[in-house]
């Protein structure tokens, strides 16, 4: 009887102590430990610089090249236009939005819009030919010509808008920094390639003809980049980043004439600090 009292006995401890073992919660796995499934959206600025570009310009009565065209970005700093609704596009600004198809590629969309400004008074070499009768009508070969604003003036500054998709990798580095709890702060490398349209906003007054600003889909562009991202409070992040790339513009409305024309295409690189949050449906 004894016998069968303590099999009994030790038959319910084993299975009292493998049922409080089973009830046992698993440690809570870290919010940043997986980045598959998650979407992340960000906002932010940039300054750009671009190389020389010769830009060729056409119409009925005239076709002439613009050597080696110097421009420039339009910065407006650290301004509350930023975040301002109403006049959004008056700074240079990057919008992003993407999801992470594993924990170390992502796929995103978003609009780089960049400003594109010629250098005004600016002496480029000029080849081609104006009609008599416009103004500075002559033959040009490689012909010295100060760019003055009654004779050209030519940006993309609503901009020179550069909507694209891009393939990205992500690699944590957080150990290495010796970060322990990458809930509380995460530090990302990132790399990545994109490909994408041109949709500029080109504002052109050319050759005494009235002011055009429209926009219209003027080419195409690809980019690479890589960058540095801080998540913090896991849901938060700050993420600059270096970029460059190649635009081509073949077909830039010029005029209120749908007959002028303007091409060009140059290299370009962007320097972008950005701040976003990521998120799990």
């Amino acid at each position: 009887m004894k016998k069968i009292i303590l099999i009994s006995a030790f038959f319910v401890l084993f299975l009292s102590k493998n049922s409080y073992a089973q009830e046992q919660p698993k440690a809570k796995e870290k919010f940043t430990a997986h980045n598959k499934g998650k979407f992340f959206l960000s906002w932010g600025g940039n300054r750009d610089i671009y190389s020389k570009s010769n830009v060729d310009f056409r119409g009925a009565n005239y076709n002439f090249t613009v050597a080696n065209m110097v421009a420039h970005d339009k910065p407006k700093g650290w301004n509350i236009d930023y975040i301002n609704p109403l006049v959004m596009t008056t700074p240079q600004t990057n919008f992003r939005m993407g999801y992470y198809i594993n924990d170390h590629y992502s796929i995103a969309v978003g609009v780089d819009h960049m400003k594109y400004v010629m250098t005004q008074d600016q002496t480029a070499n000029v080849t081609g030919y104006i009609d008599s009768q416009l103004p500075y009508g002559a033959n040009y070969n490689n012909t010295p010509t100060v760019m003055s604003n009654s004779f050209l003036m030519f940006e993309h500054t609503d901009g020179l808008n550069y909507i694209n998709t891009e393939f990205s990798r992500h690699d944590d580095i957080s150990s290495v920094l010796k970060i322990a709890n990458t809930d509380k702060i995460q530090v990302n490398l990132t790399e990545g390639a994109g490909v994408g349209l041109l949709y500029p906003k080109t504002n052109t007054t050319l050759l005494g003809k009235p002011r055009h600003d429209d926009f219209h889909v003027s080419g195409y562009g690809a980019s690479v980049k890589a960058g540095l991202n801080f998540t913090f409070l896991k849901y938060f992040y700050v993420e600059g980043e270096l970029k460059g790339g190649y635009i081509n513009m073949p077909d830039i409305r010029t005029t209120q004439s749908v007959d002028d024309r303007a091409s060009q295409h140059f290299l370009f690189f962007e320097r972008t600090i950005a701040f976003g949050g990521v998120f799990k449906i």
